[in-house]
């Protein structure tokens, strides 16, 4: 078994892991399990790439055309608790969850959320501190 390798310098964890210098400001996940992926999930997911790929905020390698210094990461999940009536998303560290997503409301939810902090009411189940 190798022996498990431990780094403790900074520097040398940004140089591996260079996601740690980016300005990170949300986390999407969108759920792509058994019950979502029957009404629409991969298509969501696919229409949340494309845009904030599109619009230089989703983190990732810039060899797979996204923004190494992007504030958001978009994560594929299994559920998140409320598939029956999904396509389901979480946007955290908001705690907005949202319902019956289709890839159109796709570009308000960046637009409004993401990019301006507005929660789009009309898809909302939950928002944190309003239950």
């Amino acid at each position: 078994m190798a022996e498990k390798k431990f780094i403790t310098d900074r520097e040398q964890l940004e140089k591996v892991a260079p996601m740690l210098k980016a300005p990170i400001k949300r986390q999407v996940f969108v759920c792509t399990g058994k019950s979502c992926s029957q009404v629409g999930g991969e298509e969501v997911m696919a229409e949340f790439d494309r845009i904030l790929t599109e619009k230089g905020l989703r983190q990732g390698k810039g060899s797979k055309g996204r923004n190494p210094m992007g504030e958001i990461v978009l994560t594929t999940c299994g559920s998140i608790g409320f598939c029956s009536i999904g396509t389901a998303v979480m946007v955290y560290p908001d705690g907005t969850m949202y319902g019956q997503v289709q890839p159109e409301d796709v570009a308000e939810i960046v637009e409004e959320h993401l990019e301006k902090g507005k929660v789009v009411e009309r898809l909302a189940l939950i928002e944190l501190g309003k239950n």
